[in-house]
């Protein structure tokens, strides 16, 4: 069946054309770059834009839950320690109930915000930000090379850019992961794979918690 499947013309996260069959799940073939160690749906397969928000509209990310607070919290508390007071952020990604903004606005930070289905506010990409947070957002990107330099173009010298997305780390357990069997997830990220990304963009890098990559500009010379 492989040899029968052409590969994307390259990878969305590094522009690489080095790209492997990683397996075939039900009739989904998931490709594996040689570069930058991301895994990519078929493009052939992503949903719709109005198919996508539908499975958008069943999420039930509930504000205030405490659960899901405990949850946001693994990003929060170190924007919260790494930020500069009143700091002024965007939730990039913020989704129909923006918890984490929420969250960082009760602790004196101003977040604005912007999802291109519950916030399309084109004037918050027209500003800097010294933080910018994208929580389960770069899992869904079409094209994550393009917004990871929007992002750095969004954020201020010295500026921290903190995602949430779980880290894709056994290929033998692929095709069941839980993580994978969300239509909506089209590309999956190593810590390698972040890693690349950072070094693209002249950031640093730190993994404060699982599945968490705070990312940082370099200051101003």
């Amino acid at each position: 069946m492989s040899e029968k499947l052409i590969a994307p013309a390259r990878c969305s996260v590094c522009h690489s054309e080095d790209l492997r069959l990683l397996e075939v799940v039900g009739e989904v073939p998931y490709w594996r770059c040689g570069c930058c160690e991301a895994t990519l749906m078929a493009p052939e397969h992503w949903l719709d834009r109005d198919a996508e928000q539908r499975v958008y509209d069943l999420h039930d990310n509930d504000p205030e839950d405490e659960g899901y607070q405990r949850f946001l919290a693994k990003l929060a508390d170190p924007i919260l320690a790494l930020a500069p007071d009143e700091a002024h952020g965007l939730d990039f990604g913020c989704g129909p109930g923006p918890a984490l903004a929420k969250m960082l606005a009760a602790k004196g930070m101003e977040v604005s915000l912007y999802d291109p289905f519950y916030a399309p506010n084109p004037e918050t990409l027209e500003q800097t930000y010294d933080f910018i947070t994208c929580t389960e957002v770069v899992e869904h990107l079409q094209d994550p090379n393009t917004v990871f330099r929007q992002l750095d173009s969004l954020l201020k010298p010295g500026g921290w850019l903190g995602v949430m997305t779980c880290f894709q780390t056994d290929d033998a357990r692929f095709a069941n992961w839980h993580y994978r069997r969300d239509p909506t997830h089209i590309v999956f990220y190593r810590e390698s794979t972040l890693r690349w990304v950072a070094g693209s963009l002249g950031w640093e890098l730190e993994v404060p918690a699982k599945d968490v990559a705070l990312f940082r500009k370099p200051a101003a010379a």
